[in-house]
Order: C-alpha cells, then sequence, then structure tokens
C-alpha cells in the first residue's frame, strides 16, 4: 500500500492525503453551553454540550466528574430514503449505540475528570448530513463543543482549573486502488478493502483505533502506514480546532493542563 499518484480520481478530487475541507460554526444552537455545526465536506453533525450539575447516581461522591455521549442520525441524513428516528418505534441500533460510546471514551481521554468536578457533560452529535465519517465527526466536533461548555464554566468561576489534557480528533484512512486515501467519503468507505478509525491527541497519543479488512489480512507494516497517515490527519485537524475556537474567543490554551 502506498499512496500512488497513479491512482484512480477521488470523487471529490482531493489529493490522497489531504482532508475534506472542514467548517466549524461554534455558537449555532444557542442554548446550550457548547455548540457547534460541524462541516466535513458533505458530512454536516449538530454538536451540543450540555452541562449539568450533577453526576450520574452511580458517580456521587467520588469527586468525580463525568462526560457522556449521544448520537443521532436525521431521518434524511441519508440520500436513499427517510429512516424512522431511533427511539420511534424501533430501539436505538446496535450501531448508534456503539458509536456514542465511542465518543464518550473519545472525549473522557481529553479531560482530567478529576478536576471536572462532580458534574456531567453530557454531548449530543445530530447527524444532519452523512456521507461518510460520521464518527468521526461526531469526535472532532464534540471536542470543540466540550471546550466551549469548559471554557464558560471557567468565565462564570464554577471551574477553576485547567482540565484539558490535549485535544482530540478523529479521522478515517482508507485502501482504495493499491493506495492509502486519507478520510473517506461515504463512496469509498463502501468499497474501500480495508477501512481504519482512529481516535488520538495532537501530540499522536492514541485513544482508539478501530479497523477492518473486507478480504485478505492485512500486514502489520500495512496497518502501521494507515496509522502514520490518520495521525497526520489528526494532528492537522487539532490545528483547526483550535484555530476555529480562537475565532470564537476561546484560548484553548487556558484549558490545557501544564
Amino acid at each position: 500500500m502506498s499512496q500512488s499518484s497513479g491512482s484512480k480520481p477521488r470523487p471529490d478530487g482531493r489529493a490522497l492525503d489531504v482532508l475534506r475541507p472542514v467548517e466549524m460554526t461554534i455558537g449555532f444552537q444557542r442554548y446550550a453551553e457548547g455548540s457547534v455545526l460541524y462541516r466535513a465536506g458533505n458530512t454536516v453533525v449538530l454538536c451540543t454540550a450540555s452541562v449539568d450539575p450533577k453526576v450520574p447516581p452511580w458517580m456521587e461522591g467520588k469527586g468525580k466528574g463525568w462526560i457522556t455521549a449521544e448520537y443521532q442520525m436525521h431521518p434524511r441524513a441519508s440520500r436513499e430514503k427517510r429512516e424512522n428516528r431511533d427511539g420511534r418505534g424501533k430501539a436505538p441500533s446496535g450501531r448508534t449505540q456503539e458509536i456514542q460510546r465511542l465518543v464518550g471514551r473519545a472525549l473522557r481521554a481529553a479531560v482530567d475528570l478529576q478536576k471536572l468536578g462532580e458534574r456531567q457533560i453530557v454531548i449530543d452529535c445530530d447527524v444532519l448530513e452523512a456521507d461518510g465519517g460520521t464518527r468521526t465527526a461526531s469526535i472532532t466536533g464534540g471536542f470543540v463543543a466540550l471546550a466551549v461548555a469548559l471554557a464558560k464554566l471557567k468565565a462564570e468561576a464554577k471551574l477553576t482549573e485547567r482540565v484539558i489534557r490535549e485535544p482530540v480528533a478523529a479521522t478515517s484512512v482508507g485502501f482504495l486502488d493499491d493506495a492509502l486515501a486519507l478520510d473517506l467519503v461515504y463512496l469509498e468507505d463502501s468499497r474501500a478493502e480495508v477501512d481504519l478509525n482512529m481516535v488520538a491527541t495532537r501530540s499522536g497519543n492514541v485513544i482508539e483505533v478501530q479497523g477492518t479488512a473486507e478480504g485478505a489480512p492485512v500486514p502489520r507494516k500495512e496497518i502501521d502506514a494507515m496509522m502514520d497517515l490518520a495521525l497526520v490527519g489528526i494532528e492537522r485537524l487539532t490545528q483547526i480546532q483550535e484555530k476555529a475556537l480562537a475565532g470564537a474567543g476561546v484560548e484553548l490554551g487556558s484549558l490545557l493542563i501544564g
């Protein structure tokens, strides 16, 4: 596998090692403590962070905070047809539950829960339009919404310590036409011989890797190459996060531990 220049053109014309264009509208949802409308190409996710002054009952008295997430697809998020909402006539799908647990794990890794204090922050990720990478967009946008909420707590003197370990983001890498491609759209994701999602920090510390070979087993060195490319994309995404936050008046450095 390589990032070969002789590969077929990508559906959106990008080079193999280039992320989709990212746009963030911070403060899109006026009532949540933190919110961002996150766009990665044609994938659009509304991420909100809501602060609850109480932790779940099973965490009471431990002196720690909690971060959890919920994930939902809008009924017309995909191009094929309208889908019923989870929870209306059907239980949340296994995919929905798996993704919201992933988002929660990713964002808890970004924060020192002891320093957060006994409060809960719920990250809601509502996919408005889906063109691949909805889970990675939810994590990357979810971190921005979380940072906005934490900055609000700090401005209100409800949070006195720096709580963020490192910025966290996520992206995908696929093996397509004998080459590696970063940040897959749906048409690529659906035909990739290998599809890998990675969650990591800006410095390259790995939080989670999800990878699947659709056919033949994959040599270890090829997985390493996919992870290396994903980390390049994640570092770039954390830079975009910080720039977007600064544009909204949130100084990320003031929330970072150390």
